[in-house]
């Protein structure tokens, strides 16, 4: 069962922190996730749509230029980083999950892969279906995963060959209130893989991997525990 460092480690660090990426590769992540805004064509990782509760600013983070946002503190005395140095830092190391958020990301987030010698470590998700078309069209060769928000009927009945038909999609993406095993069955015999957010408690952690899925985005990589005899496997397997 992979394990995604949500927003890095952010149980124990600033979340979408270059110390939170790097305090998940520590604790055996495989892979980490992050958010990604587009501002002035600068690709900066940050999840909320407003600053107030992660950095020292104020306002819409798309009200803001990139000089001001990029002067803003956040917990440590960190600072936002950008996709870039992310992938300076964990790109060679570990595969990364960016979702994106805000307007016109889709494009520039497929510019910066295909600018990257390989996609192998890139994996693009979103819960709108137009960014997601406007990562494919691009032929990046990075992967795409469809993000599902949580739905109060569950997704025993999700028709999930629409979703295969209009993205070819390497992994669906689930939360953890919906997820059954008939679910992760279903989207397993269509050839994708499940990773399911967020799972952070030991019994949901362990209910996953008896459901057989195929990883989990948790804030406490160190409680997602791989077979000895596996290892910890680097990047999208």
């Amino acid at each position: 069962m992979l394990c995604i460092g949500h927003r890095g480690a952010m149980g124990y660090a600033p979340e979408n922190t270059l110390i939170s990426f790097r305090k998940a590769l520590e604790l055996g992540a495989s892979c980490v996730e992050l958010d990604v805004y587009n501002v002035q064509g600068s690709l900066l990782v940050i999840h909320d749509e407003r600053l107030e509760r992660t950095t020292s600013g104020s306002g819409f983070v798309m009200d803001h230029d990139l000089a001001h946002l990029r002067s803003l503190t956040l917990e440590q005395n960190q600072r936002i980083p950008t996709l870039e140095e992310v992938y300076r830092e964990v790109g060679q190391r570990a595969g990364i999950n960016i979702e994106l958020k805000g307007p016109n990301t889709a494009g520039a987030v497929a510019d910066f892969i295909a600018a990257q010698p390989s996609a192998e470590w890139a994996l693009v998700s979103s819960f709108n279906p137009q960014a997601l078309k406007a990562v494919c069209d691009r032929n990046t060769g990075a992967r795409i995963g469809v993000l599902l928000p949580e739905f109060a009927a569950g997704w025993d009945h999700l028709d999930i060959s629409m979703t295969v038909e209009q993205f070819n999609p390497y992994s669906l993406h689930l939360p953890l209130k919906n997820v059954t095993a008939g679910v992760v069955a279903k989207a397993q015999a269509a050839g994708l893989r499940v990773f399911v957010y967020t799972v952070n408690q030991p019994e949901d952690i362990a209910r996953m991997a008896e459901f057989g899925v195929d990883g989990v985005f948790t804030d406490y990589p160190d409680r997602v525990k791989l077979p000895p005899e596996k290892g910890v496997v680097r990047g999208w397997p």
